[in-house]
């Protein structure tokens, strides 16, 4: 059994842990997303970051779990995953020629004690986009499973006009944050793992 899991089926976070040489071993955790009445990306993505490390960690009570949640923001409006490739385009002309921002949740917990967490937020502006670019971007698929109908990793970094704190967090996990909660553990044997090299 790993000592460390993370709950979650993006290949990105995992891409992200695993340049940190930190082992781990991924097991998804199926909660739904909606957000709660009145509750801010902020709360939302706290949240879901909790549940998730938490499903988990009730099936896997010794291993120690990392949940994360990730949710682009803008006017106080959550922009999630795109139904479909008309909600991707409308997502897309909302964030065109303007700043939006973009909160990561994590949250490291073993068993039914209470865990950690912490939130990232970094800010991101996105580059004027005409209806063709808007359409060929969306019809590409890239945007599907990401929040905001964009990755910043991908074909979606042609729009990225200028980014304000961790670009891992707008992939998906800031490396840094998840260094130091995992580093921070309570936990020596977790600890000793932020400082493996895979």
């Amino acid at each position: 059994m790993s000592l460390l899991i993370l709950a979650s089926a993006s290949p990105r976070r995992a891409e992200i842990l695993r340049s940190l040489g930190i082992p781990f071993a991924v097991r998804p955790a199926d909660v739904p997303e909606e957000p709660l009445p009145g509750e801010t990306a902020e709360a939302v993505a706290a949240r879901l970051a909790e549940r998730k490390a938490a499903s988990i960690a009730a099936r896997e009570p010794d291993a120690w779990v990392l949940g994360a949640d990730t949710l682009v923001f803008l006017d106080g409006l959550i922009l999630g995953k795109p139904r479909d490739v008309e909600d991707a385009r409308g997502m897309l002309r909302r964030l065109a020629g303007r700043e939006h921002r973009v909160v990561t949740a994590l949250h490291l917990k073993r068993g039914s004690a209470r865990g950690v967490g912490y939130a990232e937020i970094s800010r991101v502006r996105f580059a004027s986009m005409d209806e063709a670019e808007i359409a060929w971007y969306a019809a590409t698929g890239e945007p599907a499973d990401k929040a905001g109908a964009y990755g910043v990793q991908g074909l979606g970094a042609r729009f990225i006009e200028e980014i304000h704190g961790s670009f891992t967090n707008v992939m998906g996990l800031p490396a840094r944050a998840a260094y130091r909660l995992i580093r921070g553990a309570p936990d020596p044997a977790l600890a000793s793992l932020a400082l493996s090299s895979g």
